[in-house]
């Protein structure tokens, strides 16, 4: 099994890279419904609608008008995930999602940062970055 360091990770909005991201994180779910009948000795379902929701963390970049400026609360985009770089065969996650909150951060002793927040907005693709 082929391992990678975070290090290696990137975030675009459609073509565009986010600038400074340090994280993202990236968590999808299904449904279910109980569909367990009297008399069962266990519980049963059925799986039903599926999501995904996405968190990009960033130092604050406010030239970033692209990548960071495209990431506005209620703006649809194309996001797209990388855990270990865009090359050809990098595992790649892409979606249509909608920027939910924009969460810039401030403190005395650190950089700038900011968080986002994204609802994906129909089907979560999984696949490898193609050469070109």
């Amino acid at each position: 099994m082929a391992t990678s360091h975070g290090k290696g990770g990137l975030v675009k909005v459609g073509t565009a890279t986010v600038l400074e991201t340090t994280g993202w994180s990236l968590t999808e779910t299904a449904e279910t419904v109980d569909d367990t009948a009297h008399g069962d000795d266990w519980r049963t379902h059925l799986v039903g609608q599926k999501s995904w929701t996405a968190s990009v963390t960033a130092n604050l970049d406010t030239a970033d008008s692209t990548g960071q400026g495209a990431l506005t609360v209620g703006a649809s985009v194309t996001l797209k995930l990388y855990p270990d770089g865009a090359d050809a065969g990098d595992r790649e996650y892409t979606g249509t999602a909608t920027v939910t909150s924009v969460s810039p951060n401030n403190a005395n002793d650190a950089l700038n940062t900011i968080s986002f927040e994204c609802q994906g907005n129909g089907a979560l693709t999984t696949g490898a970055v193609s050469a070109g």
